[in-house]
């Protein structure tokens, strides 16, 4: 864990939406403590006809640069250090690949341990849920 999946326009090239997974990886590490290793992405490039979304929400505007971040994680984090993990991919995506932080776009779906499975039938989580 955690299961992540970035969306995002093919406006940006393979190598921005590689270096984008590495610093989703990286933040997770840091801020909700992430085993090493334990990064498995799916990153799709778009083209911007498949985005269907308004052009603001909740007082956001968003652009065609809009990066959609859904990471599946185990239960257990409090809402304060869910808070500091999206400031910090926020923040680190902004400073390092000069994204517009209104176009950061995150949500976390958080699944009990023994949902997990990483190879050969097992539930290596089995016994810690």
């Amino acid at each position: 864990m955690p299961l992540v999946r970035i969306d995002l326009s093919k406006k940006y090239s393979e190598g921005f939406a590689r270096q984008a997974g590495d610093i989703v990886y990286n933040v997770m590490r840091e801020q909700i403590n992430v085993p090493e290793d334990d990064k498995f992405q799916i990153i799709t490039r778009h083209d911007v006809s498949e985005f269907n979304l308004p052009k603001s929400y909740l007082g956001i505007e968003y652009s065609e640069g809009i990066i959609f971040i859904q990471a599946i994680i185990s239960f257990g984090r409090s809402t304060d250090l869910k808070k500091k993990l999206y400031r910090a991919i926020c923040e680190s995506l902004v400073t390092n690949l000069q994204v517009r932080a209104q176009d950061v776009f995150i949500n976390l779906l958080e699944v009990n341990k023994e949902n997990w499975s990483f190879g050969n039938g097992e539930m290596q989580y089995a016994d810690k849920a």
